[in-house]
């Protein structure tokens, strides 16, 4: 299958005119413009090429570049797609291995053109199936083009957590999913862990935190959750941090409400027996621009404010100190997940034995272990 937005694109080593071994990973920093050709033998290939390189002044090496993947050797030979120095080059794609990881081989060996555009992190920002004729194609690519930001320059860096800002894990219609699903069952008040007297248990305090929970009982939604957190954002997890988390705790959708002042002050989130197992956190953000307030803030690296774009989502260590600001107007709609590994499976199971599974009952977000784990 093609790949859909915000997808990682895969990583991959090919030829081109100048070097024998160019490595995508490389180019990572500016916008990529990855179209799959097949053969621009056919005159479709060869008008939307003109257009490209009608546009040449767009493809800088700075902001944007762009990458034809031609599995024809006849386009190297006769000329029909050349590089062009600086920000237009070719892939000799002859065996056809970066096409098939791209999705644009059928299972009959059927070549589907596509052209991908990727952000500076190697993302997927939109897929355009080349189906209609060159112009139409170049027009649509052109209109994605133009709504890109600019690179920001270069600048000193100022004191930041070690977290991950990533858009486009959710699509809107999913957002909007997950909050009509809170809006039709309700949450119920959302308590803390703490350790006590030797066993993990749930506490209120408002003072501390005050939030509703609602648990994602649907199955198709389930699904759809779970399904986009693993293809498009724990790659980036891998990526950034060198963990490969194999396993999800918790699908919840929780809600800030100001009307009760909602927010939830600093704290950790594996400090305790029944939580130890836990590695990283996922605020995922579901409707941004809706509310006041509600920024996410790690006290130990500064007083920054940090948030998501709607269906975007921040991603850090569970060791991390971390506080929900106080909504100060509206609803703030969030679905928070955890993720860990096969080491931290066993931890959670060697520590049943300390954990008030009646008391974590009580709490939407904390039921028990064995009935809130996915892969």
């Amino acid at each position: 299958m093609p790949l859909q937005v915000g997808e990682p694109a895969p990583w991959f080593i090919c030829p081109t005119a100048a070097r024998a071994r160019f490595g995508l990973d490389t180019v990572a920093g500016r916008f990529i413009v990855l179209s799959f050709l097949g053969s621009v033998e056919d005159p479709d290939g060869a008008r939307f090429l003109a257009r490209i390189h009608g546009s040449r002044a767009r493809f800088d090496d700075g902001d944007l570049s762009f990458f034809g993947v031609s599995t024809d050797p006849d386009d190297e030979r006769m000329g029909r797609a050349v590089d062009s120095i600086p920000g237009i080059r070719y892939f000799r794609d002859y065996q056809q291995a970066v096409s098939r990881q791209y999705g644009v081989v059928g299972a009959e060996g059927h070549y589907r053109r596509i052209t991908y555009v990727l952000d500076p992190a190697l993302r997927v920002l939109a897929t355009l199936p080349f189906d209609s004729d060159a112009d139409v194609h170049a027009s649509e690519l052109f209109e994605v083009l133009d709504r890109l930001p600019a690179i920001p320059p270069a600048r000193p860096a100022a004191p930041q957590a070690p977290v991950l800002v990533l858009p486009r894990i959710f699509e809107a219609e999913l957002c909007a999913a997950l909050v009509e699903h809170y809006r039709a069952h309700g949450g119920e008040e959302s308590g803390f862990m703490r350790d006590i007297d030797g066993t993990t248990r749930t506490v209120f305090d408002y003072g501390h935190k005050r939030r509703r929970d609602c648990i994602v009982l649907d199955r198709d939604l389930q699904q759809a959750c779970t399904s986009r957190i693993r293809r498009r954002l724990v790659p980036e997890v891998y990526k950034a941090f060198q963990f490969r988390a194999t396993r999800l705790e918790r699908c919840i959708v929780a809600c800030y409400d100001a009307a009760e002042g909602g927010h939830f002050r600093p704290h950790r989130d594996n400090t305790t027996k029944g939580t130890a197992h836990r590695r990283f956190a996922v605020s995922l953000f579901l409707n941004t621009g809706e509310y006041e307030g509600g920024f996410l803030r790690f006290p130990e690296y500064g007083p920054a404010l940090y948030a998501a774009p709607r269906g975007g989502a921040i991603v850090f260590s569970c060791s991390l100190l971390h506080e929900a600001t106080p909504v100060t107007r509206g609803r703030r709609f969030m679905f928070l997940p955890f993720l860990y590994d096969e080491a931290g499976r066993q931890i959670r199971e060697d520590n049943l034995r300390f954990i008030d599974t009646a008391s974590l009952d009580a709490v939407p977000g904390e039921a028990r272990p064995e009935a809130r784990e996915s892969h």
